[in-house]
Parts: structure tokens; sequence; C-alpha cells
């Protein structure tokens, strides 16, 4: 028997998607706290709803303050390419360099899906496909590898957010400059997928629609959450089965599989054939042991004789994965998955096969496949996010001050020291703002720093008075700032000890 790659499922959307002309995709004007980001595209131009999804996009200028924009070499450019992919933000700055977007306004606690795009189409002229790292927060996601010029790549994750806002950074690992076309997010309901939780997410592998050979990807509005899904059909192997009732979904679904989707499926061509598929496992350095989960959608198309059965068994490597035969709903959606990520196997392989007695063969409307997302990574405290990113502000600080300010400790901003204990997040003990260009009073954010030690504000052009609030600073044991002595000298005590700011030297 033939078993399906289904790895080839997601890479098959990776060569189609937003190419208008190739394949049909359905949508609209979104309007449900969608972001939709053309990387590259100029901060001056407006924003335009796309002639292919209706959905509408914006610059990445607000979202980043770094990199530069390129267009796609001209060559690869044809007449139903989405407009998204005509440009490109690109990042320069060597090995180790990490730079990222921050998407805010979020609901804490909230799981989001968030899809980023890359089209290399030579925008450099160097013809040379870069390889880099993706991370969502503090927590590596996956490494984006641009097989060729003409080959677009997209990642797909869903995760739930800690905060009012989330991190997507690339990571300049020294195999070439990182590179992004579009970026997405999509809010989902927390009761969808519970697998992805606090502590991990899931990483899109595959998303198959079976049973459809018209070429049509489905997504928004027939799937409210914009998830894409990939049509397939091997006339040699399955029999196509559809209807055009609606197919609903059970109370509290975990997975809400829209209708069209679940309008068409799949049975085996020889009615005592099992349906298979099979998938490689992807170890990385940073997950040696990736762990697994796969979400079978089923529904019954057909309404039945009462002497027909439909029913069979999900095996996975062998195992079974119900303890009995099951049977599909008819028009309404069922699932099986598993629940804790399976580990351990270089492939897996899952079958369905009709029980004894059974007297219809499997049937399959689609499928999903992720690898599980560790997102235990420990961010640095909450109040020191918050300062510090209100000083960014303030001075428009550049240097390298994206992403978490301490974590991970090989990415910590330029300029800060940081205090990680083991029991309590990161925290910020020094910062070093010397001859950074500052101007303007001294912000009284930096009494939210309740931990930093040192502060060295030496050669910047800060006038007025220092605000009341930094005698808060208790273990501040160091104030450098000899250019502005003026203000300091006639605002501030300057001896040790005193009633101000205690144990503190200003020099």
């Amino acid at each position: 028997r033939r078993a399906m790659a289904a790895r080839w499922l997601w890479p098959l959307l990776l060569g189609i998607a937003g190419l208008g002309g190739v394949l049909q995709v359905h949508g609209q004007v979104d309007n449900l706290g969608f972001i939709n980001l053309d990387c590259g595209l100029p901060e001056s131009a407006a924003g335009y709803v796309d002639s292919v999804t209706k959905l509408r996009f914006t610059s990445d200028a607000g979202f980043i303050d770094a990199g530069t924009n390129y267009n796609m070499s001209s060559e690869y450019i044809t007449p139903t390419m989405g407009r998204s992919w005509h440009n490109v933000r690109s990042f320069g700055g060597g090995a180790g360099t990490r730079s990222c977007y921050t998407l805010r306004s979020l609901v804490a606690g909230l799981k989001y899906l968030i899809r980023a795009k890359f089209w290399y189409g030579n925008y450099d002229g160097l013809d040379r496909a870069p390889v880099f790292d993706l991370h969502i927060g503090v927590n590596y996601w996956t490494t984006v590898n641009i097989s060729n010029a003409n080959t677009p790549v997209i990642y797909e994750v869903i995760a739930v957010v800690p905060g009012e806002s989330v991190q997507v950074c690339l990571v300049n690992t020294g195999s070439g400059t990182p590179f992004i076309s579009a970026l997405d997010l999509r809010p989902l309901k927390n009761g969808l997928y519970p697998m992805a939780n606090a502590t991990q997410g899931l990483v899109l592998h595959t998303r198959a629609n079976f049973g459809r050979d018209d070429g049509v990807i489905l997504r928004y509005p027939d799937d409210p959450h914009d998830r894409f899904w990939i049509p397939q059909s091997k006339r040699a192997e399955w029999l196509e089965v559809s209807t055009a009732k609606k197919v609903q979904n059970i109370d509290d679904d975990s997975f809400d599989a829209p209708s069209a989707v679940m309008q068409t499926a799949i049975t085996p061509v020889n009615s005592s054939s099992p349906v298979v598929f099979s998938w490689d496992a992807e170890p990385s350095a940073s997950n040696p042991d990736p762990g697994y989960v796969c979400i079978l959608h089923f529904s019954e198309l057909q309404p039945l004789p009462v002497s027909a059965v439909r029913q069979f068994y999900v095996t996975l490597n062998g195992q079974l994965w119900l303890g009995k035969g099951f049977t599909p709903q008819y028009l309404y959606t069922n699932a099986v998955f598993n629940s804790i990520p399976n580990h351990g196997y270089h492939q897996y392989n899952v079958s369905l096969n009709a029980t004894g007695n059974s007297t219809l063969p499997p049937i399959l409307n689609a499928l999903e496949i992720f690898s599980v997302l560790p997102t235990t990574g420990i961010t640095t405290a909450t109040q020191d996010v918050s300062a510090i990113a209100a000083i960014r502000g303030k001075y428009q600080v550049k240097k390298n001050w994206m992403g978490d300010p301490c974590v991970p400790k090989n990415f910590a901003w330029k300029g800060l020291g940081c205090s990680y204990a083991v029991s309590s997040p990161p925290t910020v003990t020094g910062l070093n703002l010397s001859s950074s260009g500052l101007s303007g009073n001294l912000s009284s954010s930096f009494a939210g720093l309740k931990g930093l030690q040192y502060l060295d504000l030496s050669r910047n052009n800060l006038t007025g008075s220092i605000p009341d609030t930094l005698s808060q600073l208790s273990s501040l044991t160091l104030l450098s700032d000899r250019q502005s002595t003026q203000w300091i000298n006639s605002s501030w005590p300057c001896e040790k000890n005193s009633r101000w700011l205690p144990n503190t030297q200003i020099w």
C-alpha cells in the first residue's frame, strides 16, 4: 500500500499561497481583529485591500524600527502574484543579531494564530537564499530555510499570548541576512486547540482538506479563523465524497472545522483497503525529540441505509489509537486526536482500517498535524519591561532594543545589566545610556526599574530637575551624568547617604 507523505501537504501551499491566478482563494475584508502586515511596504504608502484575498494590508513600519525595505527582483514578479509578496524587509547586522516585530493591543491570555511569510525573489541581487531562525517572544519557533529564490515559504504557530503584545523575532544565525515578506495574526477562541496552552504552542506541519480537486484553498470567510485548508485528492487511490448540506459542529467543539471543509471527504478506491498517511519527525538542535499532535476530522456525508455500517479503527504505528471502532456522525463534525504529544518515532504512520462488522470503508474529511513548541521561557519582570519600554519610547533609543530586554541572555539589550535568579523573572540591574543622544528631562519611568543598581546617563543633553520618584530606587548605588552636573548639583543633594537617594554616588 502507498502511504501519503503528510509533509508534502503544507509545502504545497507554500508554492501557491497568494498567487491569485494559480489557485482561487475565498476571502473578504477582515474586521475581526486580524493583523495583516505587508513587510517592506514604505511607511508613507497607504494600506490596500488585496485583490485576491480581500484582506486589508498595512505597512509594517509601525511594528518595528529596524531593517531596510527592498523590492523583489522584477524577474520573479508575475501579474497573478499577490501584492504583499512584491517587497520585503531585510535585517542586516551580522550573526547574533535579533530583529523583532511587536504586535500590540492583544488580549493577555488569549490564543492567537501567527503566520510569517517569506519569498526571497533575489531581492538583494546576491542570488543566495538565507537560513535563519524565528522566535516567538523569548522562545525558539522554527528555522526558516529558503530553498530557492522562487519558492515562497510560510510558517504558522498557535500560541497563548501572556501579555497585551507578542513579539516575532528574526535571528541571524550566520547563514544569510534574515528578511520577511508578510506577517499575519488571527485571534482564536480559547476553547480551540486545547493542546496549545501557557507552556506549549503548536507549529503547523500539515493542514489538508480531502476530496477537492478544484484548486480552492479554503480560508476566511469560509473559515472565520482564516486557517489555510489545502485541497488534497488522489484519483488513483481515493474516491471523492461530497454533500451540499451544511455540516455542523458538535457542542463544545475543540477545533471548529468549517462546514465548507467538512463537506468533502475521501474513501479508498478499493473498499477493503485502509486510508493511510505518514510523516517524518523533524528534530532540531533546540528540540531533538519533537512531540506531535495529529487531529483527524470526520463527518458522515451520506445518509446510510439501516443495514449499512461505517466503522473503523484508528492506529498509530500499529497501536490502537482508540480502544474501539469509530463511527462518524451524519452531517456533524467529529475529531479524533491525541491530547498528549507523541514522541520517540522517526516516522509516524496513521491507518484507518474498517472493523470486521463494517460494510463501508473508512472516510476522512480533513487533517491537521502540529509539532509541539515549548513556551516555558521565562520573560523579564513585567514592571521592568514596561519601564524600559517607556524609556525607549521617550528617548527614541534605537541600538538593538528589540524583543525581551534580558532574555535570552545572548540577546540582552545593549547597555542593560540583568539579574537572573532561579526562582523569579530576570530584572534590570544596570542601565548604560551614555552617549546615546538623550535630550529633554529625566523620565520618571526610571523609577519603575526597582532593582536598578547603576545608571549611566553621561555624555547626553538632559535638562531639568530630577523626579522625586527616583528616591524610591533603594538599590541604586551609582549614578553617572558627567556632562549634566548643573542640573544634578542644583536639584539633587549630592552627598552620599542623602535622604533622597540613600547609598548613591553621583559622578
